[in-house]
């Protein structure tokens, strides 16, 4: 039976259009530091969370 190494901690950023964290994906290795939204979801509703009054 193999053993599991443990795995670095990813590193994670807060999505400012839902608040929520998100971890890196391999999917995004060369544009993390550009990566600022969790989903295309909070892309697209980035206008909408600027306008509303908070």
């Amino acid at each position: 039976m193999k053993r599991r190494t443990h795995r670095a901690p990813r590193p994670e950023k807060i999505c400012p259009v839902c608040g929520r964290p998100f971890a890196w994906r391999k999917k995004w290795a060369r544009d993390w530091a550009r990566v600022v939204y969790c989903s295309e979801r909070c892309r697209r509703r980035r206008r909408a969370a600027r306008r509303s009054p908070s």
